[in-house]
């Protein structure tokens, strides 16, 4: 599971409390966005950080495809 510092946790924690107060106009108490941040890295979070391994995983295929094409560039020819 990923783990937070207290500091992010804060941050996403205000986040959370000034998009409630902008979009909603929505006064949301600390406790509450804490328990919000928490659903969503319980329950939602999966969902981003599955992503971004699958979006990792793209650029790294590409990458080794360039190397490979590299490589393959390098051979000399050889009589057969």
């Amino acid at each position: 599971m990923i783990q937070f510092t207290a500091k992010e946790k804060a941050a996403m924690t205000e986040k959370i409390r000034n998009y409630a107060e902008r979009e909603w106009e929505y006064e949301l108490g600390r406790f509450e966005a804490e328990a919000f941040v928490e659903f969503l890295h319980q329950n939602i979070g999966a969902y981003y950080y599955n992503r971004g391994i699958f979006d990792a995983q793209t650029i790294l295929a590409s990458r080794v495809e360039d190397i490979q094409d590299a490589i393959a560039n390098l051979e000399k020819p050889t009589e057969r």
